[in-house]
C-alpha cells in the first residue's frame, strides 16, 4: 500500500510523519569504558534497555574520580533508543522514569527529543515505538549481522508514525499508564510473594521455625533413605516428547523421540521421565546441581546424562525443594576437575539433617501453597500483559478512539 493511500485511510486528525519531521534533537551517549567497580556513577546500556522500561538488575558504574558530560545525566522522561544489540534485540526503546537517584547513559543508546506540536511527550512515544507497527518499521532497517546489528540515525528518518492531536495522544497515554501501574503492582505482589517463600525455605527447611504440632528432633540421614532411582529406557514403538532440563525449568523440546532421525542414532541414549519424577544434569561447570520435577501431565525422555528419580515413601516435593536449596553442598559428593559428576550413587550418599516423613509433608503444603499464590499472579501478569498489548494495537492505530 502506497503512502498516499495509507494517508487516505488514517482517522479524522491524525496525521502521518516521517521521523525527521518530529524529531527536534537525537543525542548519543558518552563513551564510557566498562568498569567491575561496585560504586560510583550508574551507566544506563543496552543491556539495561527492555520494551518499554528501564531494567536495573545489572547495573555498571563508572567511578567518581572519572570524567563524564553532565549533558550525558539522565532526567525524568528522556527517551533512551537502543542504537546496537542482536538483530532481534536491536532498537529497543524505553523511557527513563528515574529508576536511580541519579544515571548516565552509554554511546549505544540515543536520546530522542521530538517537536512539541506535533508530539505530547516522551510517554507517548514510549508506546509508539514499543507498537507492532513501529518495531516492524525498525526490525526492517536493522542492519548487520544475528549478533551484531545496528539502527542509524539515517535509518530512523524514514521511519513513518501516524500521530493522533495532542489532547487525544495524552488521553491514549494516561488509559495505558493505568494499565502500566496495574501490571507493576502485580509486579511487585510476585516479589513479595518470592521474597515471602523465600523466608519460608529459609526456615521451614533448616528446622529454625517449626510448625504447630511438631517438636521431635531432626536427624542426620544419607539421601539414600528418602529417594529411589527409576533406570527405564523407552520403547521404540512408543512416541515420547523430549524434556531438557535447565536452571530456569524442566522444558519440552521440539524432538519427539519416535521419529527416525532421533531413533537411529547409535549414539541416542534416553532415560523415561514420567509426570512427578525428579532429574538433574549429572554434570555441572560450577558444581550447583538444579533439580527439577517433570510437573507435565505426559511421560517424557531425558537425556542419559540426567538420572531420573523420586521419593518412595514421603513427600517428592519436599524431596525437590530441599535439594535445591541444599544444593550448594552436593560438590564435595562429586568427581572431577573441569566439570564436576554427582551420579545419583553419590547423590544417595549425601548426608543432610532431615525431618520425618510427617512433617516432611506438612512444611512441602506450605510451600506448595506459596508457589500456587506465585503462579496465580504471573498468570495475571501475562493476562495484564496482553490486554495492554491489545490495547495498544486499537488505540495506536486509531481503530478504537479515545475521548478527550
Amino acid at each position: 500500500m502506497g503512502n498516499e493511500d495509507r494517508k487516505n485511510e488514517l482517522p479524522i486528525g491524525w496525521v502521518m510523519k516521517r521521523f525527521d519531521e518530529i524529531i527536534s534533537r537525537a543525542v548519543l551517549g558518552g563513551n564510557y569504558e566498562n568498569s567491575e567497580s561496585n560504586s560510583g556513577i550508574p551507566v544506563i546500556k543496552m543491556g539495561n534497555i527492555d520494551r518499554g522500561k528501564i531494567s536495573i538488575d545489572k547495573v555498571q558504574y563508572l567511578p567518581f574520580e572519572s570524567g563524564y558530560n553532565k549533558n550525558d545525566i539522565l532526567k525524568k522522561g528522556d527517551l533512551l533508543f537502543n542504537t546496537r544489540n542482536t538483530l532481534d534485540l536491536v532498537g529497543k526503546v524505553s523511557v527513563w522514569n528515574e529508576e536511580l537517584p541519579q544515571a548516565l547513559y552509554n554511546s549505544n543508546l540515543l536520546k530522542l527529543e521530538f517537536k512539541g506540536e506535533v508530539v505530547e511527550s516522551n510517554f507517548y512515544m514510549n508506546y509508539v515505538f514499543n507498537s507492532l507497527e513501529i518495531l516492524g518499521q525498525l526490525k526492517a532497517r536493522a542492519t548487520g549481522t544475528t549478533s551484531v546489528a545496528a539502527i542509524y540515525g539515517r535509518d530512523l528518518n524514514s521511519v513513518k508514525f501516524v500521530l493522533p492531536p495532542i489532547p487525544e495522544q495524552r488521553a491514549i497515554s494516561n488509559v495505558l499508564s493505568t494499565w502500566d501501574t496495574a501490571i507493576q503492582t502485580t509486579q511487585e505482589l510476585i516479589s513479595q510473594k518470592e521474597q515471602k517463600k523465600k523466608w519460608l525455605m529459609q526456615n521451614l527447611l533448616t528446622g529454625k521455625k517449626r510448625l504447630t504440632g511438631f517438636n521431635g528432633e531432626w536427624k542426620e540421614y544419607s539421601l539414600n533413605y528418602f529417594i529411589e532411582e527409576l533406570r527405564e529406557k523407552p520403547s521404540k514403538f512408543e512416541k515420547y516428547e523430549i524434556f531438557t532440563s535447565a536452571k530456569s525449568g524442566l522444558m519440552k523440546q521440539t524432538d519427539y523421540y519416535g521419529d527416525n532421525r532421533i531413533t537411529n542414532r547409535e549414539d541416542a541414549d534416553y532415560n523415561v521421565l514420567p509426570p512427578g519424577f525428579i532429574t538433574y544434569r549429572s554434570r555441572s561447570d560450577d558444581g550447583l546441581f538444579t533439580f527439577n520435577k517433570n510437573n507435565f501431565s505426559e511421560t517424557g525422555l531425558i537425556s542419559g546424562y540426567y538420572p531420573v528419580f523420586r521419593s518412595p515413601n514421603g513427600d517428592t516435593d519436599f524431596i525437590l525443594d530441599f535439594i535445591n536449596y541444599k544444593k550448594y553442598k552436593l560438590a564435595k559428593y562429586a568427581i572431577g576437575t573441569s566439570q564436576l559428576v554427582l551420579s545419583f550413587g553419590a547423590l544417595k550418599n549425601a548426608k543432610f539433617i532431615l525431618p520425618e516423613f510427617k512433617e516432611q509433608t506438612a512444611i512441602s503444603q506450605v510451600l506448595q501453597t506459596a508457589d500456587k499464590e506465585i503462579t496465580l499472579l504471573k498468570t495475571k501478569l501475562e493476562q495484564q500483559k496482553l490486554q495492554k498489548k491489545g490495547l495498544m494495537q486499537v488505540l495506536l492505530t486509531g481503530k478504537v478512539r479515545v475521548k478527550n
